[in-house]
């Protein structure tokens, strides 16, 4: 601390010798050729004895919250040095004994910065980097003028604070500076061996006397000591001949005929919240009042201005912004807090006040979400893709990377490979099965009145679909034919058709066969007879030709697959094919006539399923669904609610699809 103090003397030193001809210098006795220099405790020609360096660790273990007091710096002190010895949550404040807080006080966090108190000026300093480990610190240069006390806000285990100050001791040299000299002046008995006689006779007269009452005598600060006044060679006449040196310059006759007088006043040092001015005096003609050089008048009768207080109206209030705090984590996301205070300016000093003067203005954020970087773990990049097949048991994959601590992409070896996520599993899509294919029912019924049959075409097809789980055809082959009737018949004998056979051909020209018998019909029941009971009636063909269309086409339709959800709305959906006459794809079917491929089902309200268990046990998870945590087991669990609702989400808009 004291190697910058004594540098600096001897810079001065150097200075003066430098300035002299010949190499002389002046010392801090104010004598030529004087070797003396002011020692660390500002003594001019000291030994380093005369004052006292106390210095400290307040290593005390604390179990409280709250203020505790550190170590009590007595007035008169210097260089004063308080410092946290490593970066922690707690705060240093400082008060005075008469209560008054100076930094830090009513757990109130003041910002960095500079504090008057004391008497002297502290410079607070708060280190705010992620990457320091300094703790806080206050410093000034003193001396104090009473007793001021330092504490600290204990908020975490104390990692020590440092105190260090200077105290002049008991058998002290008080500091001595010379006052300043005018030209002409004695050095310390050294007259100047050119003072006129003139001054010789003014000094008899008592002018002396009046300069020591007009000009102000400098006292000893800690500044002072280190400062030096600049001596010019040509003032130092005792190396020059008599004859050769010039007469002092005659002062300025003094005279009744002026005296002093205020000519205005100085500008406001503040625009609000208490500042100061002072009234300006100049030397005025007592009969014309005009302006004179200030020589013409007597300094020692020269008004000291007053300071005079002006703009006492508070300064509007603002709030104070602090500086973020560090992230509460390292990597990932996480959370950082600033303390935002109303304060108002009044008397040069920053007052915290209560929060609603502050009200006309919006209050800034005082917490924010952040992420100093991204913490080299496993992150799956993509959703599961399709299974690779469309029935049957296939596999599906997503991107699984290692991310380092930077954000980038590294080797999976840099990961814990015990914790990858899966980055390929099977899945089942069903069986890969036939299903039935069915047209619609024909619109006429076999037989003209009484009971008949309505026919459709049924065929047992490979099913491609992979959104449809169905089983194979099996043997539950749907019914080709269903019962119709037009109405009773009246008794009587006829013959009675069956319904065709399919054609003989596929597609083109072809024969059918029919069943046809003689039956009596009643309302209710019917006999066969033998043919000949029929023969005075025409007998209807048993067989006819058939030309299908020439290799037509028609839709064929599954049955309706399973519904997506069991309530709430979901759908379900079948396969429509075009099929031609030799049941091959074709693209000759109608559009128009296309039947539905999905429709919807289950249109019910579902009833929830409430689990006690399955809490938010953090206010935060909103951020954890954010940044896409819920994969994990750990978040699933802190945050069952919100990453349920989140996965409940994401089915029915998958469902929707």
């Amino acid at each position: 601390m004291f190697v910058s103090y004594l540098i600096l003397t001897l810079l001065h030193v150097q200075t003066a010798m430098l300035a002299r001809p010949g190499g002389e210098s002046i010392g801090c006795d104010d004598y030529l050729g004087s070797d003396k220099v002011v020692d660390k405790c500002g003594v001019c020609g000291g030994d380093n004895t005369g004052c006292q360096v106390v210095s400290g660790v307040f290593k005390h273990a604390l179990t409280s919250l709250g203020y505790h007091r550190v170590v009590e710096i007595p007035q008169g002190a210097t260089k004063i040095n308080i410092t946290e010895m490593h970066k922690s949550n707690n705060y240093l404040a400082l008060r005075s004994r008469s209560g008054r807080s100076i930094i830090n006080g009513n757990w109130a966090i003041d910002r960095p910065g500079k504090y008057e108190g004391g008497g002297t000026m502290f410079t607070y300093k708060r280190p705010n980097e992620i990457s320091s480990t300094a703790g806080e610190s206050f410093l000034a240069e003193g001396p104090t003028n009473e007793i001021l006390d330092v504490y600290m806000i204990h908020q975490q285990p104390n990692p020590g604070v440092h105190y260090e100050y200077i105290i002049m001791g008991t058998n002290a040299i008080s500091p001595q500076v010379p006052p300043q000299r005018r030209p002409g002046e004695p050095l310390n008995g050294q007259l100047d061996a050119g003072r006129s006689q003139e001054g010789r006779e003014e000094k008899e007269r008592g002018e002396e006397k009046e300069d020591l009452r007009g000009e102000a005598r400098e006292s000893f600060t800690s500044e002072a000591a280190q400062t030096f006044p600049v001596r010019h060679p040509d003032r130092f006449a005792s190396h020059r001949p008599d004859n050769l040196v010039p007469p002092a310059p005659q002062p300025p006759r003094r005279s009744r005929d002026h005296n002093w007088k205020q000519l205005g006043i100085t500008e406001c040092s503040t625009t609000c919240g208490k500042g100061s001015q002072y009234p300006i005096f100049r030397c005025v003609h007592r009969s014309t009042h005009e302006e004179v050089p200030e020589s013409y008048c007597d300094p020692s009768m020269k008004p000291t201005p007053e300071e005079e207080p002006c703009n006492l109206f508070p300064c509007p209030a603002f709030w104070d912004i602090g500086e973020w705090s560090e992230c509460s984590k390292t990597c990932g996301l996480g959370m950082q807090h600033r303390q935002v205070l109303c304060r108002q300016v009044y008397a040069n000093r920053s007052l915290t006040v209560q929060p609603y003067r502050c009200q006309h203005l919006e209050k800034p954020e005082t917490t924010s979400t952040c992420q100093l970087k991204i913490c080299s773990e496993w992150q799956i990049r993509t959703d599961w893709t399709s299974c690779s097949v469309p029935c049957g048991v296939g596999q599906r994959t997503r991107d699984v990377k290692c991310v380092s601590n930077l954000g980038d992409v590294v080797a999976d070896e840099e990961c814990n490979m015990k914790l990858r996520p899966n980055d390929i599993e099977n899945c089942d899509m069903g069986p890969c099965a036939k299903s039935w294919f069915l047209t619609e029912w024909s619109e006429r019924c076999s037989a003209e009145c009484g009971a008949g049959v309505r026919t459709r075409s049924v065929v047992c097809m490979t099913n491609h679909v992979s959104s449809l789980p169905l089983e194979g055809c099996g043997n539950n082959r749907p019914a080709e034919a269903t019962p119709c009737d037009n109405g009773p018949c009246a008794g009587k004998v006829e013959w009675f058709s069956g319904s065709w056979s399919q054609c003989s051909v596929e597609c083109g020209n072809g024969t059918q066969q029919r069943e046809v018998i003689c039956v009596r019909k009643n309302a209710d029941t019917f006999a066969v007879l033998e043919p000949y009971e029929c023969a005075f009636l025409e007998r209807p063909p048993s067989q006819q030709s058939c030309h299908l269309k020439p290799c037509g086409a028609k839709w064929f339709s599954t049955e309706w697959s399973m519904c997506s959800k069991s309530c709430q709305g979901g759908f379900r959906v079948r396969e429509v094919r075009c099929l031609a006459d030799d049941m091959t794809l074709s693209n000759l079917c109608d559009p128009q006539l296309k039947p539905e491929e999905r429709e919807s089902c289950n249109p019910q309200d579902c009833i929830p399923e409430i689990d006690e268990n399955c809490q938010d046990k953090y206010y935060n998870c909103n951020v954890v669904v954010q940044a896409r945590l819920c994969v994990y087991n750990y978040y699933k669990t802190a945050c069952c609610a919100s990453c349920t609702r989140v996965a409940a989400r994401h089915t029915g808009f998958l469902g929707s699809r």
